[in-house]
């Protein structure tokens, strides 16, 4: 029996396989970088063990340290979560031979899985020759051959384009998971991206544990996941179901692990197995009431599955909330997470808690947020409507796409595939700011300012406040009045610092505030107070290219140098922020008369990184 787990990972999953580890009456061990001393995981754990450095290369991918840090902290058994090394071959030998139980598959079976190139030959498919790709073939998708989650991942279109896409999937795979090799495949335009759930044991049992799909992605990394997929013909879920098990005995597979297909024209084109949980795991949990981390480590132990067919109950879906700006091509952020507070009847995953800080170094995923319904419309309704009322104080984040995505017309109708945000990210992304957000935020500031309330017995003078919200300017005037506070077409009806009530046309809405320095949160809207006047140090040149967030320049567009005649969209900089590279490109055609940008340099959003000159 396994009385003590290391979690080698970090964050989100590793909090929820510990809150499993208690209910089984596991202690738990956790390893933390120095920038995750403080982090939610290593709070809730029983022990901690520290990782010198930062950086996951130096840390979370150093399976060496960590398998020391288990016999240190008297583990008897590792879990490696999802992501870093989950699939890493060498690592589970390491574990092994330490002699520490694995909760996972052997060794082997995450050799010939876990590298996609062997997946897809033991599956009788075969990956294109990077070096006779034609124009025919395009396009192409550049993936990494181990992890997953997005990274390594470049679609190609142009035959030019595919030097520059492979050196860069291989400079990501190797900075996210320790191994820089990739691959070629075509990609398939347009179908629906769904998978099998697999969980089999020591004794012969392969069980499919319905199937999920995650076709709503960005950036290749899933947002929006549900089980069971909908839609499907029932002849096409068995025949999933038999080439999930085919994989699985293919490799005699133990544990929890998921096969992942792309539908397209009523067809399955197998993709790869993930050798390990999944992020998207709880909808399957939800939907046939089991806790596949318990699962797993009573397979670690030897211990039967129960044979026979599980039975699925209602519908499942889980959206991401990840610390990031999609109307900005999903720019990562970064600072303090002030609130994160989700209303009952949903379950929420997450690695945060009040006042944590989201740095720099790994995933912007803040949480996962879970509900659970008889019917697929019922669960979405009932996810979006959560959402929309979570407590969501900090940098800006996805939230307002995960609801309009839950109610777009093409999701709800079950239309959906892969190239889903391609076709709407513009629409869903638009601005739709409430006009009477900055009039809220301005009265809940005015309250209390003044000790006699503010009001005098003269004709009252408009006060003025400026705040930005959704990329633009609004400036609202209120006036002290000897009824209390008052605005030009609407009645105030209570006005304190946290809450603002105003009606309108006989209409009452309520408005809950919360500020922190500059930073004001009117309900979903999110709005930064501005000076009454602004400063003119702050005007930048045009063509000027600022850090659109912190992280390390990795490398600068060979040749390119102060003088040189460049085209607008033409890419000149490469950032790695939050595990993924992000590349930055001329504004506009013209020369480039400053480039301040050096590889290695580490920046912060806002810093001036070049400017090019508009022809």
């Amino acid at each position: 029996m396994i009385t003590s787990v290391l979690v080698a990972n970090r964050g989100e999953i590793a909090c929820r396989i510990f809150r499993t580890c208690g209910e089984l009456g596991i202690r738990t061990v956790a390893v933390h970088s120095d920038a995750d001393a403080n982090a939610l995981h290593v709070r809730v754990a029983d022990t901690a063990v520290r990782l010198p450095g930062a950086a996951p290369a130096e840390t979370y991918l150093r399976g060496d340290l960590i398998v020391k840090a288990a016999l240190a902290a008297g583990a008897d058994a590792v879990h490696p979560g999802y992501g870093f090394l989950s699939e890493n071959a060498g690592f589970a030998r390491a574990v092994l031979d330490a002699g520490l139980l694995w909760i996972g598959p052997p060794p082997e079976a995450i050799e010939a899985m876990a590298s996609k190139t062997r997946a897809k030959q033991l599956m009788g498919l075969a990956p294109l020759d990077a070096a006779r790709v034609t124009e025919a073939d395009l396009p192409v998708l550049v993936k990494a051959a181990a992890g997953g989650g997005g990274r390594g991942m470049r679609i190609v279109r142009r035959l030019d384009d595919l030097p520059d896409a492979l050196e860069g999937a291989r400079a990501e795979a190797a900075g996210a998971f320790g191994d820089g090799e990739v691959f070629v495949e075509p990609y398939i335009e347009n179908g629906r991206h769904v998978e099998v759930q697999i969980l089999a044991d020591t004794h012969g049992t392969v069980l499919p544990l319905g199937t999920r799909d995650c076709s709503l992605q960005r950036r290749h990394q899933k947002v929006i996941e549900e089980a069971p997929a909908p839609g499907l013909p029932a002849a096409l879920t068995e025949e999933l179901y038999e080439l999930a098990v085919r994989a699985a005995r293919s490799v005699s597979y133990v544990g929890a692990g998921t096969v992942e297909f792309l539908v397209a024209d009523g067809r399955a084109h197998f993709l790869e197995m993930n050798t390990r949980l999944q992020v998207e795991h709880p909808v399957t949990e939800a939907v046939f009431g089991i806790d596949l981390v318990a699962e797993q480590i009573r397979v670690a132990e030897g211990r039967p599955l129960e044979a026979g067919p599980r039975r699925a109950h209602g519908h499942a879906v889980e959206a991401r909330l990840y610390a990031e700006d999609p109307a900005r091509d999903w720019a990562p952020q970064t600072g303090t997470l002030h609130r994160l507070a989700v209303p009952p009847g949903v379950r929420l995953d997450t690695g945060y808690t009040d006042g944590d800080e989201i740095g720099v170094h790994y995933d912007p995923m803040l949480a996962k947020v879970v509900a659970h319904a008889p019917t697929r419309a019922e669960a979405l309704r009932r996810l979006a409507g959560a959402l929309e009322r979570t407590e969501l104080h900090g940098p800006v984040t996805n939230r307002d796409l995960l609801v309009r995505s839950l109610r777009h017309e093409e999701f709800t109708a079950v239309r959906m595939d892969t190239g889903f945000y391609d076709r709407h990210l513009a629409g869903l992304t638009e601005s739709a700011p409430d006009p009477l957000a900055p009039l809220a935020a301005a009265l809940a500031d005015a309250h209390g300012r003044s000790r006699f309330g503010g009001w005098r017995n003269v004709p009252a003078q408009p006060q003025v406040k400026r705040y930005e919200m959704a990329g633009e300017e609004h400036e609202v005037r209120y006036r002290h009045t000897r009824e209390g506070l008052a605005a030009d077409g609407v009645r105030v009806v209570h006005a304190d610092a946290r809450l603002v009530v105003l009606e309108v046309d006989g209409v009452r809405r309520k408005f809950e505030i919360a500020r922190y320095g500059d930073q004001v949160h009117v309900n979903t809207a999110r709005l930064t107070a501005l000076p009454r006047f602004p400063d003119p140090a702050a005007q930048l040149a045009p063509g000027s290219l600022l850090a659109p967030m912190p992280g390390t320049v990795v490398r600068v567009a060979e040749g390119l140098s102060e003088g040189a005649a460049v085209t607008g969209g033409q890419p000149l900089i490469w950032l790695e922020a939050m595990k993924m590279q992000h590349q930055i490109s001329a504004p506009v055609t013209g020369t480039l008369t400053a480039l301040h940008a050096k590889p290695g340099q580490q920046v912060e959003p806002g810093l001036l990184l070049a400017v090019v000159q508009p022809t």
